[in-house]
């Protein structure tokens, strides 16, 4: 499966007080890697939600090896982990680019939903993009 890359300088705001990043950032880096995977998929999330299909977090997880600090210019490593009938799986891996250090790794699972919250199955467009990283 092929591996996507998105890099991120850590910011003061993500921080707590000994410039060490909040736990809870990590959520917000794997959604930024995820995000920017799929702009360079050619299939932003805005082209997804204007179709009326949003994607909420059914689950979430986090392993934290190592802290990330203030200053640090970070690697989002995004993978596709598994894909079903009306759900998606992401996997990360987040590392300090130098010294390269693996800092954390985690997942997230999507639903696909309509505006009235009823579960899609995945669309077809996503279903193309991602039989084209495994061949």
């Amino acid at each position: 499966m092929k591996t996507f890359i998105t890099e991120y300088r850590v910011i003061y705001g993500d921080c707590d007080p000994f410039d060490v990043v909040y736990y809870g950032r990590y959520f917000d880096l794997f959604e930024r890697g995820r995000t920017e995977m799929f702009r360079d998929l050619g299939l932003p999330y805005r082209e997804i939600a204007d179709q009326g299909i949003y994607t909420p977090v059914i689950e979430a997880g986090c392993t934290y090896i190592q802290s990330a600090r203030y200053d640090d210019l970070l690697l989002i490593e995004t993978r596709i982990g598994q894909i079903g009938r009306a759900r998606i799986r992401f996997d990360y891996s987040i590392y300090r680019k130098n010294p390269h250090t693996l800092l954390a790794e985690g997942f997230t699972v999507h639903a696909f939903v309509n505006n009235q919250r009823k579960i899609l199955r995945v669309p077809p467009e996503v279903i193309h993009v991602v039989k084209g990283l495994t061949e």
